[in-house]
Parts: structure tokens; C-alpha cells; sequence
């Protein structure tokens, strides 16, 4: 608002019999904003006084009383001006003014001196705007908004975490990493969310052709997802699991940093876990192209670092792989071989190299041979930078992991390079899958300590009924269920992540490895269930907060759904599980029995072992109760898979958990495996699996009464 000055003024004064006032701007008319006000009566003061000084130094008590004796001279100011407000508001006016010198007078970015301020400013500006009658405003609020929750060092603040690490990890190699893993758990947080969030609000999307009618098949990532590349090569992300700087707890080392990683990241620990079981396929393959790029899979140098997509599922879609797949490779005379087909769903398209499978054929043989699927590389780009023959066909519209492009891809003639024997190609690309299934349990266990750590946070600044939520009881209890199922994934995950380190180090045992192979499909399926329940849990606690995008909290529900399907789902998993049972001759089962039993009869020996008698007991009595289901019901096994598995998942858990708590001996340790073991470990339903319960689903389908298709 421009300044008024008091020439009109003067000549109503000289009308009305006032003395003429000098020339110089309204504190009121010109300024709504009270501490301009105070700025043009310190001009006052300072001309009256014939004072040269700059407002600044003005005494703001003298201020004040300057305030005072020329209320009168304001009213004069008002008549003359014909705004005539009644004496109160002009009161109203002084107070506020003198409250803002008051405000004034308190040190600067007090909160309390810009509420103050704010609410003057807005008091004063109302009453213009009513005399004027404008008619435009903005509507009132409120004051209350609530704290959003603040974000934990996903390392130092996970006391199980650390106490975990502390336990197994030698003094040197503990001192050595932790410092790397305190400030990789800060940056976590403080740099690598707000990229994993703009990942999420600037997805993906592919530029088919160009302005000039050009096939360019350009896939359009936000920078923040290329950030994320640099970050994951500079932090060795993938590199820590092959240097041998550690030994058997290389891998262990690296896992937890991806732990603290993967639920920040926007959906990059999808293309790492691709990429480091890809370079664990070259470890074991030995194969000249694959050599070549295990340099660029495990390279910290961002100009050098490759990530690697592993396409295999197409249209049929499904985990039967070698029923479902119809691309064809063709001999070159080279020696390599070119690719037609049509993978369905292909993660990380935009990797710099894939591993995929393929039915060799030829003129001599034109149809697939019954050997069955090879393993093929290739690079996704020629040396011009264009796709190796292939197009995109489009990027999957999924219901979360909107960050990562996953795509459908036409493969038209893409060179591509044989990597195992034919025929041998998924029991060759098995050592990718076990490597992306334990990456899929970090995933899952990490996304349940990010929810719970939000959750306990959120509770300290959120008041329901009169006091914190953190301080209602029934929160407590359910946030320490939260706690304790997060702890026996996280328990779970680390022990395995343990083992692989000590097999892929040659000091693993036997009876280790079995254990490694025959629990790894349960720990991807068990671990991805839970991560479900506990993220809805989690957002439940936010109300309905939870259930706004805004506030970035409902795309961890929608990405973990990807952690049940991704590698297998449940069922599929379950399978797996008997196949390695099957595999071993029965040997699995008597090894798992053994570790598990072992693992309990330490915990008692520990000192102090009384508070734990009872979860022993249990462990002991549900691993009891499924070896004679086992042994007196093997026509059942099939139908029980999924519960078995459920079962032994609960069971090792409670033996991990308890073997930790006796060495510990913390309250927190000794009341989680007593929570975890006092639930039911075993899930074993006989009446179920003799059932007709195909005729229950399907009781009321009729065929002469479905539609057209859904869409």
C-alpha cells in the first residue's frame, strides 16, 4: 500500500480548527503491518526531536510513550481523513501497536514475537478491509497443524541392530565398520529419502518416438534415480561383498548397509538386488563375458558401474518358467546368438546388461529342443548407445514400485551371448535368485524398521484424548507387537545373510549350507507376508494420515506388496522348500532339527537362563510337534507345505531369538523372545488338508453365468 500523506489532512484541520499538522506519512493510513506503524512514529519521534539517528537506535520505551500522546493526535488524523472508527478500534489500534513495540523488544526469531506480530497485522488488516468492504480474503484455519514425525539414524537408533552386530562381528572388523555404518544410517535419511521421494513423484516414463517421427524407444528417469546409481557405487552397495576386505562377514557388512538403504531409496535396491545376483552368477559361471562384467557390476566407480536386469517371466507369466518361455535364440556365425521374443515383465529396464533365458533352435531344428531353457547375457545397449534389438513396448502401470521402470519388451534380433550349458539355463540362473531372494528379506525387514521407527516418533508428537499417544496403553502394546515381529525378521535375515558370508568364504559347514539353501525360500516368502501386516499396522497408527500420499507413508504399504509376489509367491516358495527337502534325501530336516535344538540347549546354559526356561520349552515342544506330524503324515506334506514352512519359519525365529536374548540378557531381548515364543509356533491344520476344498471355492460358480472379461 502506497503512503498517504497529510496534505488533505492539513486542510480539514485548518477547517475544523486544528492546528496544521506536518507533512509526513499516516501510521495508520499507510502501513496495516504494526511494525510499520512503529517504523513511521520512530520517524515522528525522531523529526520532533530533531534527532539524526536511524530508527534502530531509538529507545523503544520512549517509543512507547510517543504511542501513548498521539493516540489523541491519531483520532484528529481519522476525522479529518472522514474514517471515522469508533474510539475502540482506535484503542484496539494503540494496544496493538504498543504490543508490537512490546514484541519488538524480545529477541530476534522469537516465536512468540512473530505470533504476536502475525496476529496484530491480521487484526489490523481486517478492520481496513471491512471499512473499505473488499471483498476478497482467505479463509481462517485455524492455528493447530500437526508435526509430522521426524526420521531416526536407521543404525544407531535399532538397538537390536546394533546389539546383533555387536555380538557376532570380531572387535577389529566391529571397529572398522561402525563408523561407516553410523554415517551411512545419517545419510540414509537426510540425503537419500528426499531422492527416494522425488522418484516417487517423478516417475518413470518412455518417449517412443521423436518430433521427426523416429523410433527412439527414450526411457525418461528423473535425476534423483541417476543420483542413486552414483550413491550405490560409491558406497559399495554391491562392491563390499566381493573385495574379501572382511572375510565372512563381507556380506553381512554389505546387507546391513543395504538394510539401511532399501527403504529410502525409491525402489533402487530392486536393480542392486538384480545386479548383485547377477555378479554372483559371474563368480560361478565361468564365462569370458560374464567376467567382463562382474569389472562393471562391483566397480565404486560411477562412470564404471553397471546395473543388471534379469528378464525371464513372459507372457504366460507365473514361476513355471521353463513351460512358459517362447523366446528363441539363433546361432550366429560368430558364435553369438540373436534373441526374438517378448518378455513380459522386465524389471530395470533401463540396466545396463541382463541375464535371460532362451530355446535354442536353428534351421536343422526349429523347434526348442528338449534339453530345455539356456542361460543368455546381454548387453542392453549397442556401442552408438541404441537399444540392442529391442523396443519398448510399454512401462507396466503397477500398483506400487511406481519408481522403478519395469517394462514390456519386444526383443527383435538382440545379440546376446551364451552363458551356460544348454539346456542348464535355470539351474545356472538359480545363484541369481537365491541372492535376489535374501535382498527381498532385506527389503522386508527394513521396510518394518522404518515403519516402527516413524510410528514410535510420530507417537511422541501426536495428542489424542488429552496426552500423548505414546502414553495410551493400548498404543504401547501394539507397537511392541510391531517391535517384536520386526526383530524376529530382523534376526532371521541377519543369521542368514551370516551364513551365505561363511559359504561364500569356504568356512561354512555343511550341515551350514544346507541350512542356508533349505531356509532361504522361507525366509523371502515369511518375511514379505509379515512385512504386510506390519506397514498396514504402521499406517494405522498415522490414522488417517496414513492414508494420505502427501504424507509419503501409504507407498510403503503399496511397494511391499511386491515382496510377497516378486521371486516367487508364498506358495511358490513353499515348493521350494520341499524340493530342498526332497533334494537332500530327508537330510534338511534332521540338520534344521539339530541346529535348532543346539541353539536352545546353549541358551539354557547361559547364566541367568530362568526367565528364558519357558520359551525354551516352547521352541523345543512345537519343533517336536511338527517332526511327528512329518513323520507319522509324508502323504500330506504336499498339502501342508505352506503351513509347514510357516511353522519352521516360527520355530527358528524363537530359537535365534532366545539364543540372543540369553546372551544379551536386556529386558527388551528377554521380553521379545518371550512374546514371540508364547504365540503359536506351529500352524498345522490335519482336517484341513483331507478336505474337499475345491468343492468349497467353487461352490456356486456357474459357468453359464460369467461374463465378458473384467476389462
Amino acid at each position: 500500500m502506497e503512503n498517504v500523506c497529510f496534505s488533505k489532512s492539513n486542510s480539514n484541520s485548518k477547517k475544523r480548527g486544528h492546528p496544521p499538522l506536518p507533512e509526513y506519512p499516516s501510521p495508520f493510513l499507510c502501513c496495516v503491518c504494526p511494525a510499520a506503524i512503529c517504523s513511521s512514529l520512530t520517524r515522528v519521534t525522531a523529526r520532533r526531536a530533531g534527532c539524526h539517528q536511524s530508527p534502530s537506535h531509538l529507545c523503544y520505551a520512549a517509543l512507547g510513550e510517543v504511542v501513548s500522546k498521539f493516540q489523541g493526535r491519531m483520532w484528529q488524523i481519522m476525522s479529518s481523513s472522514h474514517l471515522l472508527l469508533p474510539r475502540g478500534i482506535l484503542a484496539s489500534g494503540a494496544r496493538g501497536i504498543s504490543a508490537t513495540v512490546q514484541c519488538s523488544q524480545q529477541p530476534a526469531g522469537s516465536h512468540s514475537t512473530k505470533s504476536n506480530a502475525d496476529r496484530v497485522q491480521r487484526d489490523t488488516q481486517d478492520i481496513l478491509k471491512q471499512r473499505l468492504q473488499i471483498q476478497f480474503s482467505r479463509a481462517k484455519l485455524g492455528r493447530f497443524t500437526q508435526p509430522p514425525p521426524r526420521q531416526e539414524n536407521p543404525f544407531t537408533n535399532n538397538a537390536f541392530l546394533t546389539s546383533y552386530l555387536t555380538r557376532v562381528l570380531p572387535e577389529q572388523v566391529r571397529n572398522n565398520v561402525w563408523g561407516d555404518l553410523t554415517r551411512f544410517g545419517k545419510k540414509a535419511v537426510v540425503d537419500i529419502y528426499p531422492l527416494g521421494r522425488e522418484c516417487e513423484l517423478n516417475q518413470p516414463f518412455v518417449r517412443p518416438f521423436d518430433a521427426w517421427g523416429n523410433r527412439t524407444d527414450e526411457l525418461v528417469t528423473c535425476q534423483a534415480w541417476k543420483e542413486l546409481k552414483k550413491i550405490s557405487a560409491e558406497e559399495g552397495l554391491i562392491a563390499t561383498a566381493y573385495e574379501g576386505k572382511y572375510g565372512e562377514y563381507d556380506r553381512l557388512y554389505q546387507m546391513v548397509k543395504l538394510f539401511l538403504f532399501s527403504p529410502v531409496s525409491g525402489l533402487y535396491s530392486c536393480p542392486l538386488a538384480m545386479t548383485d545376483g547377477a555378479a554372483k552368477t559371474a563368480l560361478m559361471i565361468k564365462s569370458p563375458h560374464l567376467q567382463k562384467a562382474f569389472q562393471y557390476l562391483t566397480s565404486r566407480d560411477p562412470q564404471q558401474f553397471w546395473t543388471s536386469g534379469q528378464w525371464m517371466t513372459e507372457k504366460q507369466g507365473g514361476s513355471d518358467v521353463s513351460g512358459s518361455t517362447e523366446t528363441v535364440a539363433v546361432e550366429l556365425h560368430n558364435g553369438s546368438h540373436q534373441l526374438f521374443g517378448y518378455k513380459w515383465f522386465s524389471s530395470a529396464t533401463d540396466a545396463d546388461m541382463s541375464l535371460t533365458l532362451a530355446n535354442i533352435i536353428s534351421e536343422d531344428q526349429p523347434e526348442p529342443k528338449p534339453r530345455g531353457l539356456t542361460m543368455f547375457y546381454l548387453e542392453t545397449r549397442n556401442d552408438d548407445g541404441k537399444l540392442n534389438g529391442m523396443e519398448i513396448i510399454r512401462l507396466k502401470n503397477k500398483l506400487g514400485t511406481r519408481q522403478l521402470p519395469t517394462a514390456e519388451l519386444l526383443l527383435d534380433g538382440t545379440v546376446a551371448h551364451q552363458v551356460s550349458a544348454e539346456g542348464r539355463g535355470i539351474a545356472s540362473i538359480a545363484n541369481m535368485l537365491s541372492i535376489s531372494r535374501l535382498h527381498n528379506a532385506i527389503s522386508s525387514a527394513s521396510v518394518m524398521r522404518r515403519i516402527v521407527q516413524l510410528v514410535r516418533d510420530y507417537s511422541q508428537r501426536r495428542v489424542a484424548f488429552g496426552q500423548g499417544v505414546d502414553s495410551h496403553i493400548l498404543h504401547q502394546l501394539t507397537a511392541a507387537r510391531m517391535e517384536v515381529v520386526t526383530r524376529g525378521c530382523e534376526v532371521f535375515t541377519l543369521h542368514m545373510a551370516r551364513l551365505l558370508g561363511r559359504e561364500e568364504a569356504g568356512v561354512a559347514s555343511q550341515e551350514e549350507s544346507l541350512v542356508l539353501r533349505t531356509l532361504t525360500p522361507i525366509l523371502k516368502f515369511f518375511t514379505a507376508k509379515k512385512a504386510m501386516e506390519v506397514v498396514s499396522e504402521g499406517l494405522e497408527c498415522f490414522g488417517g494420515q496414513g492414508y494420505i500420499e502427501d504424507t509419503g507413508l501409504p507407498c510403503y504399504l503399496r511397494d511391499a506388496q511386491v515382496l510377497p509376489i516378486w521371486e516367487g509367491t508364498t506358495n511358490i516358495m513353499s515348493l521350494d522348500f520341499l524340493r530342498a527337502v526332497t533334494k537332500s534325501n530327508g537330510d534338511a530336516l534332521s540338520v534344521l532339527h539339530s541346529d535348532i535344538t543346539g541353539r536352545v540347549e546353549q541358551a539354557k546354559q547361559n547364566k541367568g537362563h530362568h526367565d528364558l526356561e519357558a520359551s525354551c520349552r516352547k521352541v523345543t515342544e512345537a519343533l517336536d510337534h511338527l517332526a511327528g506330524f512329518l513323520q507319522h503324515h509324508p502323504h500330506l506334506i504336499q498339502a501342508a507345505a505352506r503351513d509347514i514352512a510357516n511353522s519352521i519359519a516360527h520355530i527358528y525365529i524363537g530359537s535365534l531369538l532366545v539364543d540372543h536374548a540369553a546372551w544379551e540378557k536386556s529386558i527388551s531381548s528377554l521380553q521379545a523372545a518371550k512374546v514371540w515364543c508364547h504365540q503359536p509356533l506351529t500352524f498345522l491344520a490335519l482336517d484341513q488338508y483331507t478336505a474337499d476344498n475345491h468343492h468349497l471355492v467353487m461352490e456356486g460358480y456357474h459357468t453359464d453365468q460369467v461374463y465378458g472379461p473384467m476389462f
